[in-house]
């Protein structure tokens, strides 16, 4: 266990984006899915669990770590010697294994387990976590024996969100539209994508973002028709469609937007398309309600598309789920999807962002999205920026 001496200089809790009644009300919530589960102890080692139980958050996440939870007991966090000053920061855990630079993160996790008591008994693990590798996952079953799987346990607590947990969204949804503000400022024809995207950078970090999740998608002319491309010194030319896609992180919440921007004389199919994007998501939001399913939100989409003539431009699902994240995303896409045949039920607090993308195929791309609160009667869209075609 890390020598409390060495840390006892820095003020427990100190940097946590949560006061401790939020955490212990989200540990509560966990216990009892454990208990009804029959399980004694549960672990994860996802960057996005462990901030949401603990408050822990670290650039470093991607050196293993592991949160355990006991369904009685205090949490314990195996992690890193060197992010221990850290976990001591962001969160109120009392207890702190550490192990040093070249010692098995596997062994480390298994001594703690047994130290505190909990070797032998029901052990679940979350087994979706992107650090929980091959080799250590086979070097605690050696250690520790039969784990059951503890996928999804975390994430069924993090679809709705608290109001901490909401007031943080709407805080990256205020930093993000400074971010797109600027960018749609910036984009004019003879000036390159990087500036574009240094701009978006610049004033969402100004207005109080913390580093995202996901870079901002910035892309223009053919290449914006080709999925996930973004800056590379391409100049803005007349007849180009810009899209811009960005995030602000606020406590490690996301919130994401999408806008497009024509530059001079582009094609009429893309100043159709877009009206088509603007319906779609409008239908989108309508059925975004409490008792609809996720699917219905997808569905009522896809059925404006078709009638638009665009299916074949729109190969994929109509959103996710925002919340927490760690690079390398800004989504919650593993908590919920907006997809065909996914049929979970709509609560009041889940957020989703809802990207509505057209896309002719190394020509351009077009697109409008929101993100958006499930309210008691309907959805709330967290930007003030117009959805609104942009023509420069």
């Amino acid at each position: 266990m890390i020598d409390k001496n060495l840390i006892g200089s820095i003020p427990q809790g100190g940097d946590s984006a949560f006061p401790k009644q939020e955490f212990d009300s989200r540990i509560a919530k966990l216990k009892a899915i454990l208990r009804d589960k029959s399980i004694d102890l549960y672990l994860t080692s996802g960057a996005e669990n462990i901030f949401y139980l603990s408050g822990q958050q670290t650039p470093g996440y991607y050196v293993f770590q592991c949160l355990a939870i006991p369904v009685q007991g205090e949490p314990f966090l195996v992690l890193r010697e060197l992010e221990s000053y850290n976990a001591r920061f962001n969160t109120y855990l009392e207890n702190l294994y550490g192990y040093g630079d070249g010692f098995s993160p596997a062994q480390a996790l298994a001594s703690a387990i047994e130290q505190e008591g909990w070797k032998g008994k029901r052990i679940a693990i979350d087994r979706n976590a992107w650090f929980l590798t091959v080799n250590i996952f086979d070097e605690l079953a050696a250690r520790l024996g039969e784990m059951q799987d503890g996928s999804g346990y975390a994430e069924s607590l993090r679809r709705v969100k608290s109001p901490l947990e909401i007031l943080a969204l709407e805080e990256a949804a205020r930093e993000n539209d400074a971010g797109m503000r600027a960018g749609i400022q910036a984009a004019r024809a003879g000036v390159d994508e990087n500036a574009i995207a240094g701009a978006i950078m610049g004033a969402t970090i100004a207005a109080g973002s913390e580093y995202m999740g996901m870079e901002p998608f910035v892309t223009s002319g053919p290449r914006s028709g080709v999925p996930h491309t973004t800056w590379r010194r391409r100049v803005i030319q007349s007849g180009d469609v810009v899209v811009l896609e960005t995030a602000g992180c606020h406590h490690r919440y996301h919130a994401a937007l999408f806008r497009t921007i024509m530059v001079g004389d582009v094609p009429q199919q893309a100043r159709d398309w877009h009206n088509i994007t603007l319906d779609a998501l409008a239908a989108a939001m309508a059925a975004m309600k409490p008792g609809n399913l996720c699917s219905d939100v997808h569905d009522a989409a896809q059925r404006v598309i078709d009638a638009g003539g665009a299916t074949n431009a729109y190969r994929k699902r109509t959103g996710y789920s925002m919340g927490i994240s760690f690079a390398p995303d800004w989504g919650e896409g593993n908590i919920l999807h907006l997809n065909k045949g996914y049929d979970v039920e709509l609560v009041e607090g889940m957020a989703f962002h809802i990207p509505i993308t057209l896309r002719e195929y190394a020509r351009f791309t077009v697109a409008c999205s929101e993100t958006v609160i499930v309210t008691r009667d309907g959805c709330r869209p967290l930007s003030k920026i117009p959805r609104d075609l942009i023509n420069i």
